[in-house]
């Protein structure tokens, strides 16, 4: 009962968006300062099948393996989170409209200060970027929840107007400003890929087209050896992130590519190199680090991470003592690479997953953010969601030797979270998750993961 589609045909693109895309994305590549040469990793790949896509959630408990009490909860906070993102829906038919965003800003050369969105969006003014992006996120969870345009007048305006605000003049535009194209132009590919509607299949592959020109790579003189390769960023070739590179591998995913798909295989390196792994990961940080599987924020420009900011150690770790620096894993960026690499095929088996896993089952907890605390709680609750699913296990067993089903304990961490209007907000104003729209939709996309159909009907 998994409801996987064929996979999307990007080929229908024009001549012209084609051209505009690749005019719009490539520029010159970074300086020698600013993309530091590393070892390839070493590692020997093996390959699983990448787990389905799952597009629909189940209304049939029996088809969860959960308790049917905790089920009928999950789907009743869903239905709530959905009736509030329906009643804060604007005229116009998306979410925090005028809203301005933009993207985690990289640290300057001397690693001393950096901006998040929240910050640069006092700075920059409004744009189309944060509104596009939620608008995407609440098509996906409205469709994956069962609702479709046909029926449904809000996710039908909302379709609408996500399509609209991706629209310019040359075609695909996800973000005018260029800050923050890439994120956007990801959310929008699963928006529309959990749609499956035919009328949306040439704006989706435009989505895909853009992304996939985003990546690092040999086109802009980016050779495999360096730190940049592989990954993407926010916007037109921005510092590449493991943030937007999980995302494009997500799109990806729900559009049905493969492990040898080049885009996932350079995509894998840069994951790679995200991880506080001495046996693969060659940069000076990971050799100087924990070693325990988990992941930072980028290995780019010799790497950064929100955790070792958060423990007061600076975001690039230069605030350490002198030949000590090293960087923190944490809970976000672990789960984020965890189902990335189970969505690009690598075994179970593999050195990088087994080492992920190991730090999940070390940090499990859907409380707070490990390293983080409540900063990002949302946008982790949703990666830990789909990474759960992802690896197929119905439990996790911790390093203390307790056993967590872990549906019913994220269900249970998130429901008693939801206020009586149905929405959520985080008191943590970072990364704007004290937005109800957008700290809602992560929850609900969440519990979505949780209850989508995985045990045969008998």
């Amino acid at each position: 009962m998994l409801n996987a589609a064929p996979p999307i045909e990007p080929s229908k693109l024009t001549a012209n968006t084609t051209e505009a895309i690749s005019q719009t994305q490539h520029v010159a590549p970074p300086t020698a300062a600013r993309a530091t040469t590393l070892d390839l990793p070493a590692v020997t790949v093996s390959f699983d099948p990448p787990p389905p896509v799952i597009r629909r959630v189940t209304t049939n408990p029996n088809l969860i393996p959960i308790a049917p009490a905790t089920f009928a909860h999950a789907l009743e906070a869903i239905d709530k989170g959905i009736a509030f993102l329906k009643s804060s829906q604007s005229a116009s038919g998306g979410w925090m409209e005028g809203v301005g965003a933009a993207p985690t800003t990289p640290l300057p050369t001397n690693g001393t200060t950096g901006s998040d969105a929240k910050a640069n969006a006092n700075q920059t003014g409004a744009n189309s970027a944060a509104s596009a992006a939620v608008t995407a996120l609440v098509v996906r969870a409205f469709a994956q929840r069962g609702l479709n345009i046909h029926s449904d007048a809000a996710l039908d305006r909302a379709t609408a107007r996500l399509v609209a605000l991706v629209t310019g003049k040359n075609g695909f535009e996800p973000d005018s400003s260029g800050g923050m194209a890439t994120y956007v132009a990801s959310c929008t590919a699963m928006g529309l890929a959990a749609l499956q509607e035919a009328k949306y299949e040439m704006t989706l592959a435009a989505a895909l087209a853009w992304i996939r020109e985003s990546q690092w790579d040999e086109n802009e003189g980016i050779a495999p050896t360096q730190d940049w390769y592989g990954g993407v960023g926010y916007g037109s070739k921005g510092r590449p992130d493991l943030s937007n590179t999980q995302l494009m591998l997500d799109a990806l995913h729900e559009s049905n590519a493969t492990a040898k798909d080049p885009s996932v295989e350079r995509a894998v390196i840069f994951l790679t190199r995200c991880q506080n792994l001495k046996s693969t990961n060659a940069a000076a940080w990971a050799q100087a680090g924990a070693n325990d599987g988990g992941m930072v924020y980028t290995p780019a420009n010799d790497g950064e991470s929100f955790a070792s900011e958060m423990a007061n150690e600076g975001r690039a770790g230069e605030k350490m003592p002198p030949g000590t620096r090293a960087l923190r894993s944490y809970g976000s960026m672990t789960y984020a690479a965890y189902k990335s690499m189970l969505f690009a095929g690598l075994s179970k088996n593999d050195p990088r997953v087994q080492a992920a896993q190991k730090w999940i089952e070390s940090n499990f907890t859907f409380s707070e953010n490990p390293g983080l605390g409540q900063q990002g709680y949302y946008y982790y609750i949703h990666a830990a969601a789909r990474a759960m699913l992802a690896c197929g296990n119905d439990t996790l067993t911790d390093t203390a030797g307790t056993k967590h089903n872990w549906r019913e304990e994220l269900i249970d961490s998130i429901i008693v979270r939801q206020r009586p209007n149905g929405s959520w907000q985080n008191p943590e104003t970072r990364w704007m998750e004290d937005s109800p729209d957008l700290a809602t939709v992560f929850a609900v996309l969440a519990l979505e993961e949780a209850i989508k159909p995985v045990l045969m009907s008998q």
